[in-house]
Formats: C-alpha cells, structure tokens, sequence
C-alpha cells in the first residue's frame, strides 16, 4: 500500500494515477469519495451545513466500491449503481465536499470504506489522510506539496476557482483526522518539477524497498 498525501493542487492525482500504472497497483482517488457523498448530498437536497442530517445520509445511501478498469485499475464508489465523473468535479460540489469532510461521522464511515479498498489488491491510495489515519501503518508514505503559487496556477489551468489557503485552514483545524504530514513520509516538492521526476522517485522508493 502506497499513501499518498497532500494539499489540493499538489499533484497528486497526477503523480498517483502514473504510480499506480508504472507498479501495477490499483488507484484509489479519496477525495472522489467525498465529492461523491457531497454530490449525492446536494442532488437529494441534504443540509450541507447540518452535521447530523450529513452523518445520516452517509449512513443510509446505497454505495459499493468498484473496480473499473480504465488505462490503470481505479477503485471507485458506486451511488445506486451508478458512479458520478464529471458531476463530482464541479465547483458547487467542491465546494460541498469541504462541508461533508468535516464531519466526524463521515470520516469514520470513508476510513472502513477506503480499508475495504484492500480487497482489490495492492494500492496507490491518494488523499489527505491516508497516512495519518487510513493506513498508518503502511511503509510507504509520501507528502506532496508545491508552493501556494503554483497550486494556485494549477487550479486556474484546470479552470477551477477553488480558495486553496481556506480549504487549507479548514482541513487543517478540522477535529477528525486533520490534515498532516504523517510519521515518516518523504516529503517531495512538485514546484517546477516533472511529472515523470517524481513518478520515478516514488517508484524507485517502492521497488527499492521490495
């Protein structure tokens, strides 16, 4: 199991997809499961902002992880059969999965539900805390970063207006499994640096490691 962490924009996604590809692993994207739950919350009209109505919500959709054989395997949740793409990237949904990521509750639901990802084999797992909370006992952890303009430009690219330094402080501060670098990781800055770079170094790591 590989976890890979950081804040938004520091290209994990990218990193982790070609991880995941160049060992053979499946990709598991977190943060799409909480966009998926943020998108499902506001298509049936959940309060994004009531705690408890968001807990009971994740409690009671019907969902199964999926392994879905794009380019690179992906594990993915399935919301009634169907699992949402380019619904879930959308700025009122990333919006939302701010909101629904704050709750205790549901961040103990996605920890057993990102766990049972496990059945699908080995794994590059990317989120914001895979290895402080979801798998800490994996060898192999790894901190992405890039400096705030860089992630700001890398969000503008994507055509996304996102306030990173808020979702920062916010991820941060929140009471369950706050975002940090875990015990242990390497720490690796994506400022300036090629994809392929830090791809290699990763793997390289892995492979090394055996």
């Amino acid at each position: 199991m590989v976890a890979i962490d950081g804040p938004g924009a520091s290209g994990k996604s990218t990193v982790s997809r070609a991880v995941a590809a160049a060992l053979g692993f499946a990709y598991v994207d977190t943060g799409a499961m909480y966009r998926t739950l943020a998108w499902y919350c506001l298509k049936t009209g959940v309060p994004l902002k009531d705690p408890k109505a968001v807990a009971s919500a994740c409690r009671r959709w019907k969902t199964r992880l999926y392994l879905e054989q794009t380019p690179a395997s992906e594990v993915a949740l399935l919301v009634e059969g169907y699992r949402p793409k380019e619904e879930i990237r959308s700025k009122d949904v990333s919006a939302a999965a701010s909101d629904v990521a704050v709750v205790s509750a549901v961040r103990t639901w996605m920890k057993q539900k990102q766990r049972d990802c496990i059945q699908f084999g080995n794994l590059v797992m990317e989120g914001r805390d895979i290895a402080t909370n979801v798998f800490p006992e994996t060898d192999f952890k790894f901190w992405l970063d890039a400096s705030p303009a860089e992630r700001v430009r890398r969000r503008q690219a994507q055509g996304v207006d996102e306030n990173l330094a808020a979702r920062d402080r916010q991820d941060s501060q929140r009471a369950a499994a706050p975002l940090m670098v875990g015990l242990g990781a390497v720490r690796i800055d994506t400022t300036g640096r090629p994809v392929e770079e830090i791809v290699n170094e990763i793997v390289g790591r892995v492979r090394s490691a055996g």
